[in-house]
């Protein structure tokens, strides 16, 4: 099942979307074997504070500005391929900002033959700056309270937001490094938007056509890079070793039937669709070195069907037939 890339700005109500959708999919899903995932940094207990790239808040001995946040990347994706299949939907719910980020998930997903969709959350940069502001206040007017004081304001709000704020300068730096996606992208498509103003309805429009679109009948089916996919071994052996052994049968089958008899104009060499032919020069003796060059040079040629072993024009018996092939046009040009 697919893969949900949620992307936007830092306070942006990414989270409440995520959440939104999490429920929504979580009725949709109801007496099916599929399973639902909401993977964040809230759910890692990763720190926001890993985004800040100041070099006064940076600890001793970092070994680069950006180390914090790599690792936080790393443990995100970690998470996402232990349990992306296709049988679980993912929603990743992060800053998701960076389009070499949301590139390196596409492709997990397409390896694992499921879709990935981006939900992108639209919000004016006044907004949710705002957003952040007010968590600020928030949190400082906690600190100054005693710890009796805070635990009752709680329990008297339960609905009241205690998300992290990013500190000013954090979340500016990560406004400006936003990328947005772009749909013409392969690995930003199909792309999906909300905005801070959309109502239930339209949020339930957009949720459904996301769930058609990666999940529905109508899905694309998804087929993995040929450049990913573990290529499998022949029983008897891989390409570069059945390349090999054909063509030096065939050169071992030429240079007995010239040692056999003087005068050879052909060689028949045995073949799963048939015996081959191969017409030798007339009244000339073809020696050992000139057919081990002719190999070499047939073999250089052929170097990229490796991995094509399971393709019909790649497996033995066409390979003795275009070697034949190869070397008649050779010894025709010759005379």
């Amino acid at each position: 099942m697919p893969l949900v890339i949620v992307s936007g700005l830092p306070t942006s109500g990414k989270s409440t979307r995520s959440k939104q959708l999490y429920d929504y999919l979580e009725k949709r899903i109801v007496d099916s074997k599929y399973r639902l995932h909401l993977i964040s940094d809230e759910s890692l207990s990763i720190s926001r504070t890993v985004y800040d790239l100041s070099p006064d808040k940076l600890p001793a001995h970092t070994r680069s500005a950006n180390a914090s946040e790599k690792d936080a990347r790393a443990a995100l994706y970690g998470a996402v391929k232990r349990v992306l299949s296709d049988k679980d939907i993912v929603i990743l719910d992060g800053l998701n900002y960076i389009k070499g980020w949301r590139y390196q998930l596409h492709c997990e997903a397409k390896a694992m033959r499921t879709p990935s969709c981006i939900l992108q959350i639209g919000c004016g940069v006044d907004r949710a700056k705002g957003v952040n502001e007010e968590r600020l206040r928030r949190r400082e007017a906690t600190g100054n309270k005693s710890e009796e004081e805070s635990e009752g304001a709680t329990d008297n709000s339960p609905n009241v937001d205690t998300a992290e704020p990013y500190e000013p300068g954090n979340w500016d730096n990560l406004v400006f490094r936003y990328e947005e996606p772009n749909p013409m992208t392969r690995w930003d498509s199909p792309l999906f938007t909300l905005i801070w103003e959309d109502d239930e309805p339209q949020t339930t429009k957009v949720f459904s056509d996301l769930w058609d679109a990666i999940a529905g009948e109508t899905r694309k089916v998804i087929r993995p890079n040929q450049a990913t996919v573990q290529r499998g071994r022949e029983a008897s052996g891989d390409y570069l070793y059945v390349l090999d052994r054909e063509t030096s049968d065939i050169v071992k089958r030429i240079v007995e039937a010239q040692r056999e008899g003087d005068d050879v104009d052909e060689v028949r060499i045995p073949s799963g669709s048939g015996d081959l032919t191969v017409q030798l020069p007339a009244g000339k003796k073809v020696g050992l070195p000139q057919l081990q060059r002719l190999r070499r040079a047939f073999m250089g040629l052929n170097r990229g069907g490796i991995g094509l072993e399971a393709v019909g024009d790649m497996r033995a018996a066409r390979l003795r037939e275009t070697f034949v092939t190869y070397l008649n046009d050779t010894f025709e040009k010759d005379e």
